[in-house]
């Protein structure tokens, strides 16, 4: 298990670029499995999710090269449906969230599709009865073995329909959008998610000869076709990350410039960001976070404490809120920190009240942060990332801290973040990897 040695109370200078879109990444390449032509990628992340999902793709049979550091070539002519039931694929497939995004495309293609039940962050319950409800409208049949843990879907005649989601589920929106558009008539979804990543998977599909329209609402109309054709796509870059950078910059009284950042896709996060008091200028595409010695948090209109809440598009992503919860400790004033979707995403506090954060837990889904204004820093510790979101936000804590912090198991950072280590180092992070 790798461990991060962070030596913090240095601030950071420099250009950083944001890597591409993890959660475009993950669905994008399950979409390669609609077609027996080649379709490219480029701005793919060299991150482990994104890396056991192409291995995962190799092993079904899926012809993948790597044409660039970070582009890549599927042709997915040949799909091996005997390795499906194999439990190499069962342990590989278990490996990540994002595999069960490749039922959708094989149901649409060969009319059967099985997942066994997927990891990811442990972050509360992550339900997928919105997936298999989909599949189970457009005419499939769904079965699941409890004892197994292992999905199986079939449906040889999909039938296109009007569908009303439970939820705004992103990788149930795009599960059930891949398996439509090859279904017979005109599938309506409704309460379908419309992030960014969203949009960007019906427009490559679009280009593959799908007919989706009403992309980027909450309303999208799939006309069902025969067959789908290879493209070329290219990721938008992560907004998780940079937010994150945005973040780091503040905590740390740092002058970062984060380029390439498609402004115009990070929604309302540079406006929460703004409510925190944090500075910044958009810079063309870019985004300049000027050195800031203090940043106060505003209130309502009516003088109450400021909440923070996660929200379906286009509201504020869930997968931030991490990131603004450990900014507020050094802010001036208080906040209340609402994650509404997961009831485990906050169980990190307890670090950084171990650290001298300001911190009240109230449920396993609000917590009140009450900020030093940089008045009295953080202590080192020593403490275990549980998750993606909450890894790098305890990474940042640890690079606003006095004195060296170890990170214990580190791997699940490098889920979502690309060599992070070795880029912000060469912004003048002190950050040591030992393996």
């Amino acid at each position: 298990m790798a461990t991060f040695e962070v030596t913090g109370g240095h601030p950071l200078r420099g250009e950083i670029t944001a890597q591409g879109a993890k959660n475009e990444a993950l669905q994008v390449i399950c979409a390669t499995l609609l077609t027996p032509e080649e379709v490219v990628i480029h701005n793919l992340p060299q991150i482990v999710d994104v890396m056991q999902l192409i291995e995962l793709l190799g092993c079904m049979g899926v012809e993948t090269r790597r044409l660039a550091e970070d582009t890549w070539s599927f042709r997915a002519e040949r799909i091996d449906l005997d390795y499906l039931k194999s439990d190499d694929y069962r342990e590989r497939a278990a490996r990540l969230r994002g595999s069960v995004m490749i039922i959708g495309p094989l149901l649409a293609r060969f009319g059967v599709g099985y997942i066994p039940k997927p990891g990811g962050d442990k972050i509360g319950r992550r339900r997928l009865d919105t997936h298999f409800i989909g599949f189970q409208k457009l005419g499939a049949r769904f079965d699941f073995d409890a004892g197994e843990n292992f999905f199986e879907v079939e449906g040889k005649n999909l039938e296109g329909c009007y569908m009303l989601l439970d939820e705004a589920s992103v990788t149930g929106t795009a599960n059930i959008v891949m398996a439509a558009v090859m279904a017979r008539g005109t599938t309506t979804i409704y309460n379908a998610a419309c992030e960014p990543y969203v949009q960007q998977l019906c427009k490559m599909l679009n280009r593959m000869g799908a007919r989706i329209s009403g992309i980027a609402s909450n309303l999208l109309t799939i006309e069902g076709v025969g067959e789908l054709h290879g493209t070329q796509h290219t990721l938008l870059p992560d907004m998780i990350e940079v937010g994150s950078f945005i973040g780091l910059a503040a905590m740390t009284r740092s002058e970062i410039t984060i380029r390439k950042v498609s402004y115009e896709n990070l929604g309302i996060i540079p406006q929460q960001f703004a409510r925190m008091g944090i500075h910044f200028e958009q810079r063309g595409d870019d985004i300049y976070i000027p050195r800031q010695e203090h940043y106060a948090i505003e209130t309502f209109i009516d003088g109450s404490i400021m909440t923070i809440a996660d929200a379906p598009w286009p509201g504020l992503t869930p997968d931030l809120l991490s990131v603004f919860l450990v900014v507020a400790t050094q802010a001036r004033g208080a906040v209340l920190i609402h994650q509404k979707m997961f009831e485990s995403r906050l169980f990190f506090v307890d670090k950084l009240i171990d650290m001298g954060a300001q911190i009240i837990l109230c449920d396993p889904h609000r917590a009140t942060v009450i900020g030093h204004d940089h008045n009295f820093r953080l202590r080192a510790t020593r403490m275990t990332s549980p998750d993606i979101r909450a890894g790098v936000a305890l990474l940042i804590a640890a690079l606003s801290a006095d004195g060296v912090s170890e990170i214990q198991n580190v791997e699940q950072i490098d889920r979502g973040y690309q060599n992070i280590d070795g880029r912000l180092g060469a912004l003048g992070a002190r950050i040591i990897r030992r393996d």
